[in-house]
């Protein structure tokens, strides 16, 4: 008696959580008397896995072009490249809208999973940070190509729909992963529900001195103020919980660990914001001295913790840790430490910290040509959209055999007795 083949899962040796489309498989799965399917063979997706996660590329690509633009280097030609690097990010966020919004569209389903799981809930904060990250980045270097008065705009535009989206996301996650779902362990992703309100905090003065004069600017600072304590202290009562479970149970699996740089997202922004603040009302003695005693202490930290998720993450390479969309975490947290670190060595007028914003900046710019350069290749190959695993797929219809009529078996009729 023949029997068709069964599945069967054959584990990694730590399993990992599949995070919304965020990892690639956690396993492999084989056909008993048969050999491992091909990646080539398997079918691409569409938009039904995309995950808010990929917003993290558009952050990433915008904050090359700021960070680039806030060093303000005398290198020869590094405008005209920043601002093709900012035209490049505005293409992907107009394209990744556009995917989402059929994603909703066709995949609801699959999308409100993604927002009740809380595991991937978080991400829907990346869609609040990638338009903020894509207009500061116009006011600074995108104005090279399209003018200031499009910069301005185009900057408003984006800040008004990132702000207003990311001070419902900072709500609606928690309390969904409050009373929907309680999550089992903390991790840095967490971090991403409540990091919204500090970008817009670190974007917003920029904006102040194109606003009509009072009472607009001081409304502007004011909430940028507000947004800026919002969201450090709900960092200061999450953060102790993901250090807390990294001292107790010890590194995270090896696809998980690039995603402790999310870490320094909320730190170096904060510092970014401090300095705004103070570039914003010159007039006032005390504001760059505010800056600074916030500023270099949490900058220090952040360093530390700089180090300790690059030795974790060289140790989880060591361990085989593969390419997967969390490589992302090694762009923007770190171009919010070069940005911090600049704001730092203009208060201070100190070199060593200008040069260190230059290190982050280099390290910046490597990171981002590494993971763009695989994440195409994820997507020419689709690797990247595959449904996750233990999912089943869409049933394909059945084919009639050549000059054969196709019947409709009956119910119960494969599970019937044969001898």
């Amino acid at each position: 008696m023949s029997r068709s083949p069964v599945p069967v899962s054959v584990p990694s040796r730590r399993p990992v959580p599949y995070l919304g489309g965020l990892l690639p498989y956690p396993g492999r799965t084989r056909l008993l008397g048969g050999p491992l399917p091909s990646p080539g063979r398997v079918r691409l997706a569409g938009v039904r896995y995309l995950g808010p996660n990929w917003y993290a590329a558009v952050m990433g690509t915008a904050m090359v072009a700021g960070a680039g633009a806030a060093l303000r280097l005398p290198v020869p030609g590094l405008p005209t490249a920043l601002a093709a690097v900012w035209a490049l990010s505005l293409l992907m966020l107009a394209a990744l809208v556009a995917a989402r919004a059929m994603h909703w569209a066709r995949h609801r389903d699959r999308a409100l999973a993604q927002l009740r799981d809380p595991s991937t809930a978080p991400f829907h904060g990346c869609a609040a940070m990638a338009p903020l990250a894509v207009g500061g980045a116009a006011l600074t270097a995108g104005r090279e190509w399209i003018g200031l008065l499009a910069a301005v705009i185009l900057d408003a535009v984006l800040y008004t729909a990132g702000t207003l989206l990311g001070l419902a996301v900072a709500v609606a996650v928690p309390y969904l992963m409050v009373v929907a779902r309680r999550p089992a362990a903390a991790s840095p992703v967490w971090l991403l529900a409540v990091v919204p309100p500090m970008v817009s905090a670190a974007l917003g003065p920029p904006l102040v001195a194109h606003l009509p004069a009072d009472p607009w600017q001081r409304a502007l600072l004011t909430a940028c103020h507000g947004m800026f304590g919002l969201s450090l202290l709900a960092t200061l009562a999450l953060l102790p919980l993901v250090v807390g479970r990294l001292l107790a149970d010890g590194p995270p699996p090896a696809a998980l660990t690039p995603v402790l740089f999310l870490v320094l997202g909320p730190l170096g922004q904060s510092v970014t914001a401090a300095g705004a603040f103070a570039d914003a009302v010159p007039g006032v003695p005390y504001a760059p001295v505010l800056a600074v005693l916030y500023g270099v202490p949490v900058l220090g930290f952040a360093l530390l913790w700089l180090a300790l998720a690059g030795a974790l993450v060289v140790r989880a390479r060591r361990h085989g840790m593969g390419f997967s969309m969390t490589w992302w975490a090694f762009t923007f947290p770190v171009g919010t430490c070069v940005t911090g670190a600049a704001g730092l060595a203009r208060h201070t007028g100190i070199g060593a910290l200008h040069w260190l914003a230059v290190a982050l900046y280099v390290f910046l710019v490597a990171a981002w040509c590494t993971v763009a350069v695989r994440t195409g290749h994820g997507l020419a190959t689709g690797s990247l959209l595959r449904p996750p695993p233990g999912e089943p797929r869409p049933a394909r219809p059945p084919r009639a055999e050549a000059g054969r009529p196709y019947r409709t078996p009956v119910a119960g009729a494969a599970t019937a007795g044969r001898g």
